[in-house]
């Protein structure tokens, strides 16, 4: 059984049956996976179960009584239920959502759409937004320049249909159909026309400029005082968006520029921009821009880092504080055409990659913002810790790491120690408790270890472990054990009573957390061997002689 998601949810048959039947609940999950990619509903089976009951039986009445009462409370909103017999022999419903074809809302007019596991309310301005993400007819499928299958560029078909039914992704049967049959597949053309994303992938030049927002590359390099030193640009409307990510790579010199790096007696070379992370990037650039909105696509190069931005917000749903673990389609047929092309990984992937990347090259992570007409992804050139490189690919070596986990690992050893809400702030997960998959194997492994509880639990990577893969660390107080810190607490007052806790601070550490020093005081100061007099700043302390 899946887990739960952005496409599947589970609730208990209570949910639907008698006095602790709660309709509107469910009315606002089918609402929310009607306004997504559609989805499904399994109910019957617990949250954290992956079966229902054995002995459970549907009343042969409920898919009626459910169909009958969410279309009562919803408005656009198709529902398909299905009783279902598990492999245990018990029954549940298999309430299947399609997407919606126009905006799904409660009678009332409320909104809801799913993002990742949950079904979240839209309000304000987003309402409008989602309006216009939710057209009846997709951009992708119009076929307003109405031009003819016949106009096609055939070397560009050629091409393309070579690549997919090349392609491991796609499936037999499909690589079976006719070469009419694979364009219309694909939504590449529809009847005798082609549509918007066929003109765009394989019309000719005169009818993609004829599209107005097909897109636009623009490449401008600044030096150091901010001045322009390279420009170029594709803006000629020759290249469809699968050719264009290759003819951006293959164009900038500067994408290929490497660093030779000390690695015992030899010397490893370590690219300035990875070619993974620029081609995940220009992916998501042309992907999942929106093609109702004009506007060009820059790449500005500046000698310390790389800007991407693309015009447009983020899809509705989508944030900088959840863009890691979130996966909303824009332009959904695009997408599955550059997914079978293995031009792009599974939708919602390409940050966890650029991410996994950027870390285990001793690089920070990428930093996203978004404006109301823009979105912008900033990644360093510079390597901060080319240790880190070394550490991590040994580490994967020896202990066959997930994505996630390198992830994580990359982050803890660019940073001496960070505390739990800190590790969950950076992996933009909601709270402390959702860092378990993260690192339970890592703690497992002892390639992590952890002092402190709860929140204020302290992560760092295993210093035998860095020892024994010759990663070479500054030392650093971060980790101290909170016996060690009170110790040297109690010396520093003895040497320098009537101090205010931040020249304390000041003295034994600057890089030790600030209530790691302030429970070291409260615990001397119940044990009886430090005092103190005046309250918050003027606070002063002094050893008990």
């Amino acid at each position: 059984m899946s887990l739960e998601g952005q496409l599947l949810d589970q609730k208990s048959l209570r949910a639907v049956i008698g006095k602790t039947a709660d309709w509107n609940e469910i009315a606002k999950d089918c609402i929310a996976f009607a306004n997504a990619t559609g989805g499904r509903l399994l109910l019957g089976i617990e949250d954290g179960q992956s079966e229902p009951p054995a002995d459970q039986r549907i009343p042969p009445d409920l898919p009626d009584t459910l169909r009958r009462k969410l279309a009562e409370r919803t408005v656009n909103v198709t529902v398909l239920p299905d009783v279902t017999i598990a492999p245990n022999g018990g029954q549940y419903i298999e309430l299947r959502v399609p997407r919606a074809m126009a905006v799904a809302s409660t009678t009332d007019g409320r909104y809801f759409l799913r993002v990742a596991d949950q079904s979240k309310p839209v309000t304000g301005d987003d309402v409008m937004r989602l309006a216009s993400e939710r057209s009846a007819l997709p951009w992708e499928t119009q076929t307003t320049l109405h031009v003819s299958r016949t106009e096609i560029d055939l070397a560009k078909r050629d091409k393309l249909l070579a690549a997919l039914r090349a392609s491991d992704r796609v499936k037999p049967s499909v690589k079976e159909k006719s070469d009419d049959e694979l364009l219309d597949h694909y939504q590449l053309a529809q009847g005798p026309s082609l549509t918007n994303l066929g003109v765009l992938s394989l019309g000719r030049q005169h009818h993609r400029a004829q599209l107005t927002t097909a897109p636009v590359i623009q490449f401008i390099k600044y030096d150091e005082h901010g001045q322009k030193v390279n420009k170029l640009v594709w803006d000629d409307h020759t290249q469809s968006p699968m050719e264009l990510i290759e003819a951006v790579w293959q164009g900038v010199p500067d994408f290929r520029e490497r660093y030779e790096l000390p690695d015992g007696l030899y010397r490893q070379n370590v690219p300035a921009f990875d070619e993974i992370v620029v081609r995940e990037l220009l992916v998501n650039a042309l992907v999942h821009r929106p093609y109702t909105q004009r506007g060009d696509i820059f790449l500005n190069l500046h000698p310390d880092r790389l800007e991407v931005v693309n015009p447009g917000p983020l899809p509705l749903g989508v944030s900088p504080q959840n863009v890691l673990h979130t996966t909303v389609r824009r332009n959904e047929h695009l997408a599955r055409l550059f997914h079978d092309l293995k031009l792009m990984e599974r939708e919602g992937s390409g940050f966890d990659k650029i991410f996994e990347v950027l870390l285990s090259q001793g690089r920070p992570a990428p930093e996203l913002i978004e404006t109301h007409d823009r979105v912008q992804v900033t990644v360093r050139r510079r390597i901060l810790k080319p240790e880190v490189i070394d550490f991590i690919a040994k580490a994967d070596q020896t202990y066959q790491l997930t994505q996630r986990e390198r992830i994580a690992l990359g982050l803890l050893a660019q940073h001496d120690a960070l505390t739990a809400r800190e590790l969950a702030t950076s992996l933009e997960l909601p709270s402390v408790e959702a860092l378990q998959p993260w690192l339970k194997r890592l703690l497992d492994w002892q390639l992590v270890q952890s002092t402190g509880r709860t929140q204020a639990t302290r992560y760092f990577v295993d210093p035998s472990l860095l020892r024994s893969l010759q990663f070479t660390g500054e030392t650093t107080l971060k980790r101290i054990e909170p016996h060690r810190l009170a110790a040297l607490v109690l010396e520093d007052l003895q040497r320098y009573p009537r101090s205010a806790i931040s020249d304390i601070h000041q003295r034994i550490g600057g890089e030790i957390h600030p209530k790691q020093v302030k429970r070291a005081l409260e615990e001397l100061i119940e044990r009886g061997e430090v005092r103190f007099e005046g309250n918050n700043r003027w606070r002063r302390y002094w050893a008990v002689a």
